[in-house]
């Protein structure tokens, strides 16, 4: 059964005390998926924002392999990115419970300004700086230093096909049942064998495969006064670099921008980083791999708000996805 939102936000009211927050603080959650994000707001214009990590999908040590890359980035890779804020021990991560939640890792960030684009408004300039970004991350993740022991996850194909996937199996995701859903399956499937031939094929070069942001979708995007900020690097982990553009056409990769979209973003990702045609061309390959991956994730996380609007046709249009994938490289 999952935490209902009301257990978060005690569990975020009590926490507050591990940090110098000014008194009169409070606390919105402003998201709930894999983790509870909230908005901490006091008297003075203070706010920041608090992460209540998902149980047992981190460690620690993933947590601060994490940390220390948005750190790096920001101080090496010209990427900005949310700075952390120490609690009163001076320790990044806390931890912490209550009667209802068992205890949880906790991490705080100063609040960056900017709103979320909406899929509907003109993506084509947010998805260009995009492009840039993810070429900065990448050409960064090529070179840096990783702290050792280094912990993340690794999103290739045994994580979205594997027998013991990250967000579990897609033929789990709603729409994908028994019965008239047989020609779901059978397309998805077939999907399935050409994005692991084509990837096998393509392989994991360092050129090609490292460490991304895995997440960079409209919802982890800011745009203020035209300038694209990245956030929430809880996913960030191992993987090929164009998966990063996958993930960034999140739940609108059958809307019609999305061509302009993949143009917008490779214009400002070849501004930094030079692409070769096998990485332009196995884009698709990587869309399909996310969008199975979305697939399992709804299925997953059927209780949270994401999960339920996404569901209704999600299983229907990512058969129609892989149809076309499937007519282009079978």
């Amino acid at each position: 059964m999952s935490t209902p939102p009301e257990d978060f936000e005690e569990l975020a009211e009590a926490a507050l005390g591990l940090w110098d927050v000014p008194a009169g603080a409070r606390v919105q959650l402003i998201n709930l998926s894999e983790n509870a994000t909230f908005l901490i707001t006091a008297p003075g214009r203070y706010r920041s924002i608090m992460r209540v990590h998902r149980q047992g999908y981190h460690t620690r040590r993933a947590i601060e392999c994490e940390l220390a890359w948005m750190r790096a980035l920001a101080n090496d890779g010209d990427v900005e990115t949310p700075p952390t804020i120490a609690g009163i021990d001076n320790r990044i991560i806390q931890s912490f419970g209550t009667a209802k939640v068992a205890p949880r890792f906790l991490v705080m960030f100063a609040f960056l300004d900017g709103v979320e684009p909406s899929p509907d408004s003109d993506l084509a300039g947010p998805f260009r700086q995009l492009g840039i970004l993810a070429a900065k991350t990448h050409l960064h993740s090529i070179g840096w230093d990783r702290p050792a022991p280094f912990e993340r996850l690794v999103w290739d194909d045994a994580a979205v096909f594997g027998p013991a996937p990250t967000w579990g199996n897609w033929r789990d995701g709603p729409g994908v049942g028994t019965g008239a859903a047989r020609a779901i399956r059978d397309i998805l499937k077939a999907a399935e064998d050409c994005v692991r031939q084509r990837l096998a094929a393509f392989g994991r070069d360092p050129a090609r495969f490292g460490l991304i942001h895995a997440d960079m979708r409209l919802a982890n995007l800011l745009v203020d006064q035209g300038r694209t900020r990245l956030i929430d690097f809880d996913d960030s982990g191992l993987g090929w670099f164009m998966y990063d553009f996958a993930a960034g056409i999140s739940f609108m990769e059958d809307h019609a921008q999305v061509p302009a979209l993949r143009e917008a973003w490779l214009d400002g990702y070849r501004t930094i980083r030079h692409l070769d045609t096998a990485d332009e061309r196995d884009i698709d390959s990587f869309i399909i791999l996310r969008r199975v991956a979305l697939l399992a994730w709804i299925g997953s996380h059927a209780h949270t708000d994401l999960a339920r609007e996404q569901a209704g046709n999600f299983a229907e249009v990512s058969a129609k996805l892989a149809e076309n994938y499937l007519n282009k490289f079978a």
